[in-house]
């Protein structure tokens, strides 16, 4: 394993098993030195005992010699029986526990005994089978990193989604897919990558292959903010469609919609238009960690370049068009532009045509003129007529 190591190691969760018997299996998302990424099983009892024989093979670094020089990290040993609740409360424990291990000397952090504990296994890529009553459940972390119990309050009911057209996949950590194929979303990126499985498969997928099956519109998708946040170009992009934005490395540019599949919409200038988030990095970031992140994976393809896609719903997902983002956006920056900027001339002014127009009377209707009496016989009833003639 010359030159093979490990950058980091990502708690995604945990899964509640029950074939052969019911168990848990905590879900590790590697990210190895070539920036693969693959997603390992593990039971706690084998991550302890991983971890008695790695302070065997460091006794020193292990405190074992002297306490005072311990810089393994600690871990409680398991339970007889490790229920949910204990679980759960084990996640903090394990995360803390994985980034002092990626922290220590590469002569453990690097070490044959930490890579091949960490190395997929056929157990990894092969999906449990379902019981006739029960399907394992998955349970993910909370994004902000939080593992207090409360924060997880039951199974994660995965999203299924249907494939609309073929992809064939390109590395090792995506998932080719045939129309029609129905998978089960475990975690959906901003860069518009979605972690799926299918039966005996899992891997990244581009979202904009996948439909909801209960319907065409996604409505996680959140509202436009006119207001922008500010984003830089951490790679060079030519647009190839009208609808898309051109950036050079190092633009900063104001993003107004982040939109599932990956493709923001955002604005430079007056000038609205899709551009992959993939090549985006919030401003003020680290951006040699977002350029590291896109070597191992390009922009997902967007839906209008996918050939023979087919929908199995009447009507395809709402999207504004840009001519919308266009007029919105426009009007936003002109409001924004009026209140940085009052004017008081033109402030006093409005004002004092405002009180002129108040205090000038209202023009009065003109008066149409009386008709004739021959008029007016002419144009009244016969039974106004028979009154005239009785009066006269």
């Amino acid at each position: 394993m010359e030159g093979t190591f490990i950058r980091h190691i990502v708690l995604l969760g945990f899964e509640k098993r029950f074939v052969p018997s019911q168990h848990y299996v905590y879900m590790f998302l590697v990210k190895w030195q070539d920036l693969s990424e693959k997603v390992v099983y593990r039971r706690f009892t084998e991550i302890y005992e991983f971890h008695k024989t790695l302070k065997e093979l460091f006794p020193i670094e292990a405190g074992d010699i002297n306490p005072e020089s311990r810089i393994i990290p600690h871990l409680p040993a398991p339970r007889w029986f490790d229920g949910q609740r204990k679980t759960e409360s084990r996640q903090g424990t394990l995360t803390e526990y994985c980034n002092t291990l990626m922290a220590l000397p590469v002569k453990i952090s690097r070490c044959p005994h930490l890579l091949e504990f960490f190395k997929v296994r056929p157990d990894d890529l092969k999906l449990p089978t379902d019981s006739q009553a029960k399907k394992p459940e998955t349970y993910l972390v909370p994004k902000d990193g939080k593992t207090n119990v409360a924060d997880i309050t039951g199974p994660i009911i995965l999203q299924t989604y249907r494939a609309i057209a073929d992809y064939e996949k390109s590395s090792g950590s995506e998932m080719s897919l045939a129309a029609g194929d129905v998978v089960d979303v475990v975690e959906k990126g901003e860069s518009g990558w979605w972690f799926c499985q299918m039966k005996t498969k899992r891997g990244w997928v581009p979202a904009s292959y996948l439909e909801p099956l209960d319907s065409p519109d996604e409505a996680e998708d959140p509202e436009p903010n006119y207001e922008g946040e500010p984003y830089v170009a951490i790679k060079a992009y030519t647009a190839l469609l009208e609808d898309e934005v051109s950036l050079q490395e190092g633009e900063t540019i104001e993003v107004i919609h982040k939109l599932l599949d990956g493709w923001w919409v955002i604005r430079k200038g007056d000038v609205t238009g899709y551009f992959p988030s993939m090549y985006l990095q919030k401003a003020g970031q680290d951006i040699a960690q977002a350029q590291s992140r896109i070597k191992s994976r390009g922009a997902p393809p967007r839906r209008s370049s996918i050939r023979n896609a087919q929908s199995i719903h009447q009507r395809s997902r709402k999207r504004l068009s840009q001519d919308t983002y266009r007029r919105n956006s426009v009007r936003f920056m002109q409001q924004r532009r009026r209140q940085a900027r009052p004017g008081p001339q033109s402030a006093g002014s409005s004002l004092a045509e405002e009180q002129l127009q108040t205090e000038r009377p209202k023009p009065q209707p003109a008066v149409p003129p009386r008709p004739s009496a021959d008029l007016i016989l002419n144009r009244c009833s016969e039974s106004t007529k028979r009154k005239l003639a009785s009066a006269v």
